[in-house]
């Protein structure tokens, strides 16, 4: 391993070992501390939840069966905080609360004592130790906004000894984040927890000095993470939508109670809706780079019903890192960027020049996205670069992901630069763009061109490796490559000859792909991001040489 990267590796333990520390440390103070301050004698607003609610989870967890996380667990009437969880995404959940909005459904005083009892098992079980996967920030965070925003029917059958734990525990999650935030995981956790805090500050009685303290907190992290071009630093679509879910509530809050909005608030907001918009399929699902998965058509079309910037989506994302081709029913999302850090990577998925290809209402080439509920294994398996619609060098990634534990999986090494030009003309939109993922490796760069016809019936694709100087390699050199296109599982296909293969939607939109410099091979294939779970689909491989065969061309034309 050269010098440089051995010093970066050095760096990125140094810092995620002080993080763990300085986290250990307060942590610490706060167990001694941990009933101290006083508590809230009510509260004086719910914030609204925007988040669909679904009376048959509510029913089944009234019954004793929690369908959380792709699992369902059957308690027998113990109480879920007792027991041993399927998995550590079903904890995650569990603990987070967010499951209490459905209980808003019940409508019989008697199935809601369901929820006292709950409520009231939590605390009992995990309110006076802080420890676990309970109390890991991000999860408490949302546990506190859950708390908040659902307290009526929480409250609505409690006695007056649940109703006072209940306050003495918010106000103790209220004191432990505060402690804890600014040593939460950089990015959406992080900002999760500034959200929460806003929350509690204008839902439980504070100073104004509070209020202003908690505001200003929430402008500096939101300064920090809504990218100028309104994409997240995670680069992961799915997140902006998340964080909206909290955002316009949290906004309405401090409208309806007359306090100063936090001023980047509304101009962080403002900005994240092209940016979600620019994500948009024409069929109302969000493409699948970095850690974005399925969502629920209600619930992005909650969120864009808020939307005022109204307007065509953007044609780049230029902090982001994305560009965008499209023209009447037709979208291509161009992956043209690194992790913008190492610690932001978590999530980051392999994918650089991969895209996705929507038509009418349907996806036709797309990634195969992260899995919601499925296991560590299969969340790793959809970060290697062979899970994304773009070329594979030597069977290998183009970002290395880190194999430590104690760094967790995190990018270290790989990918660091793509360059990127764009062009207009008669002949339509063209993006050009080339990364250095494989350059250590195999001393060579990937390089893509997709340029989409005026009348978006041609999407015209180039894949080309070359050397850092651009010539073409070494007619010896033997290094495989494979230019994969992802079909979506709805997408059908039939074999025209071994060069073309039609890919024909359920409603009859077909486009057909050609590639004349390779056979075309028709391999099996995983969908991740299915709102059901993993699903089995379909894959176009064109395999070539570096050597032998330097750039491929392919085309797909759409059936008029």
């Amino acid at each position: 391993m050269p010098v440089f990267e051995r010093r970066r590796l050095f760096s990125l333990y140094a810092q995620e070992a002080w993080r763990r520390a300085s986290s250990r440390w307060a942590l610490g103070r706060k167990s001694v501390l941990r009933f101290s301050g006083s508590a809230p004698d009510r509260l004086i607003v719910a914030p609204t939840d925007l988040r669909q609610i679904d009376p048959f989870i509510a029913q089944e967890i009234v019954d004793g069966r929690f369908p959380l996380s792709g699992r369902v667990l059957d308690t027998h009437g113990e109480s879920p905080f007792e027991i041993d969880l399927p998995s550590r995404d079903f904890a995650l959940r569990l603990h987070g609360f967010g499951w209490v909005r459905h209980m808003r459904a019940l409508k019989r005083e008697e199935d809601l004592l369901t929820l006292k009892y709950l409520v009231n098992g939590w605390i009992a079980s995990h309110g006076r130790y802080v420890k676990g996967i309970a109390w890991e920030p991000e999860v408490a965070a949302q546990r506190l906004i859950a708390w908040l925003s659902h307290s009526p029917v929480i409250l609505k059958t409690a006695d007056h000894g649940l109703y006072r734990r209940y306050l003495k525990s918010l106000a103790f999650h209220v004191r432990y984040l505060k402690q804890l935030a600014p040593l939460a995981p950089e990015g959406e956790a992080r900002l999760r927890v500034r959200v929460a805090l806003a929350f509690a500050s204008l839902s439980m009685p504070a100073s104004p000095s509070s209020i202003r303290k908690a505001a200003r907190h929430l402008d500096l992290e939101l300064d920090r993470q809504i990218l100028p071009d309104g994409g997240h630093v995670s680069r992961n679509p799915r997140v902006a939508l998340d964080l909206l879910l909290d955002l316009l509530p949290l906004r309405q809050t401090y409208v309806n109670l007359g306090h100063d909005v936090p001023s980047r608030l509304i101009p962080c907001i403002d900005r994240m809706y092209p940016a979600l918009r620019f994500f948009r399929h024409q069929g109302g699902e969000l493409a699948l780079f970095n850690g974005s998965t399925s969502c629920q058509a209600n619930e992005l079309m909650t969120v864009l019903r808020y939307d005022e910037t109204a307007g065509a989506p953007f044609k780049a994302l230029p902090d982001s890192h994305y560009q965008r081709l499209s023209v009447q029913d037709v979208a291509v999302m161009i992956d043209t960027g690194p992790p913008l850090s190492p610690a932001l990577s978590r999530t980051a998925h392999a994918g650089c020049l991969s895209f996705e290809l929507s038509s009418g209402r349907h996806r036709f080439i797309v990634n195969a996205g992260a899995p919601r509920f499925a296991g560590e294994r299969y969340r790793q398996m959809a970060r290697l670069t062979a899970a994304h619609s773009t070329v594979t060098i030597g069977d290998r990634s183009s970002a290395r992901l880190s194999e430590s534990r104690f760094l967790g999986p995190i990018m270290t090494g790989g990918l660091t630069r793509v360059e990127v030009t764009r062009e207009g003309n008669a002949s339509g939109d063209c993006v050009v763009a080339n990364h250095d993922g494989y350059l250590k490796a195999f001393g060579l760069l990937h390089e893509r061109d997709l340029s989409l016809n005026p009348a978006g019936t041609v999407l015209r694709g180039r894949d080309r490796v070359m050397r850092a100087d651009r010539s073409d390699p070494d007619p010896a050199d033997t290094t495989e490559a494979v230019a994969r296109f992802h079909l979506h599982p709805a997408i059908a296909y039939r074999r025209q000859g071994p060069h073309e293969v039609w890919l024909v939607a359920p409603d009859g939109d077909s486009w057909l792909f050609t590639c004349r410099d390779g056979e075309i091979l028709i391999e099996e294939d995983i969908f991740f991001a299915d709102a059901s779970g993993l699903r089995q689909s379909s894959l176009l491989a064109v395999p070539f040489t570096a050597g032998s065969t330097a750039e491929i061309q392919w085309l797909l034309s759409r059936k008029v």
